[in-house]
């Protein structure tokens, strides 16, 4: 799954990489549903281990236009891991007291801390996009926000996480089908919001925004992924593996037990 990954101080051209692609997977939706679902273990089994160890950290980025997934992803990639030592933080309007602060205030608070994994549903690279797309800030200082965010990441990466981004990459034409399958679905129908209607038609905008992003913070501390998510098993099978093989990688161990425990008898 490596190709997906952005690697850092390339060009990059969003339009290149092929939201349909399922080229790491060939077995087909419901073997790559199997696998996803082995992979779920995985992440358990080591999920735990992290939270016994008590020494990594672990952040995931999930960025993507409108109905891209993320919901989806933290819905299926993450089920069934213990809610004890993950957490999840969803970036939304500013708040009054947010926007008293610094932009990256109220993300700093929300970082993993040890044996703890945390998933951000969207997150800081808002402060580059959507304020971007609708001329909140100036280019220029979108450009000082990416050094800005390198530097955030770089200091977390000083403090031992594991740091992975993902951007759930949809086309237009997929992401109407999933806005209409929300009309359509009375148990959908209160995800639609009307407003999305009019960041799509910002598209190209957001591409442009995101292409910029990318290429500016994908370094080796804190990858871009850029995840083909048009068919939505394929997405969650991509991030699984990576965050999996990740997190194998950083060699955990369980810590040793207390001594003398060989003669304790319990009654």
């Amino acid at each position: 799954m490596e190709r997906y990954r952005v690697t850092s101080g390339t060009k990059f051209n969003l339009a290149a990489w092929d939201p349909a692609d399922k080229s790491e997977f060939d077995d087909g939706k419901k073997d790559g549903l199997e696998e996803v679902t082995r992979l779920n273990e995985d992440l358990e089994s080591l999920q735990e281990l992290l939270y016994a160890e008590h020494k990594h950290k672990v952040l995931i980025v999930l960025q993507g236009m409108d109905t891209s997934g993320k919901d989806g992803v933290i819905r299926r990639v993450f089920e069934g891991v213990n809610p004890q030592g993950v957490r999840v933080a969803s970036f939304k309007v500013p708040t009054t007291e947010e926007l008293s602060h610094d932009y990256m205030w109220r993300v700093h608070k929300m970082v993993p801390g040890q044996g703890e994994m945390v998933i951000f549903n969207r997150s800081h690279y808002e402060d580059v996009l959507v304020v971007r797309v609708h001329n909140l800030v100036s280019v220029e200082t979108c450009h000082r926000r990416f050094k800005e965010i390198v530097d955030f990441e770089r200091m977390l990466a000083d403090n031992d996480p594991l740091i992975l981004k993902f951007f759930l990459n949809i086309s237009l034409e997929e992401q109407k089908q999933r806005l209409q399958a929300r009309l359509d679905d009375p148990q959908k129908i209160w995800k639609f919001n009307p407003g999305d209607l009019a960041e799509r038609k910002l598209w190209t905008d957001y591409t442009t925004a995101y292409q910029e992003a990318i290429e500016a913070t994908s370094t080796e501390f804190a990858p871009w992924y850029v995840v083909p998510s048009d068919r939505k098993w394929y997405r969650d099978l991509v991030i699984s593996t990576i965050l999996v093989k990740a997190l194998k990688e950083l060699d955990m161990k369980f810590p040793a037990p207390e001594e003398n425990l060989e003669n304790i008898v319990i009654e």
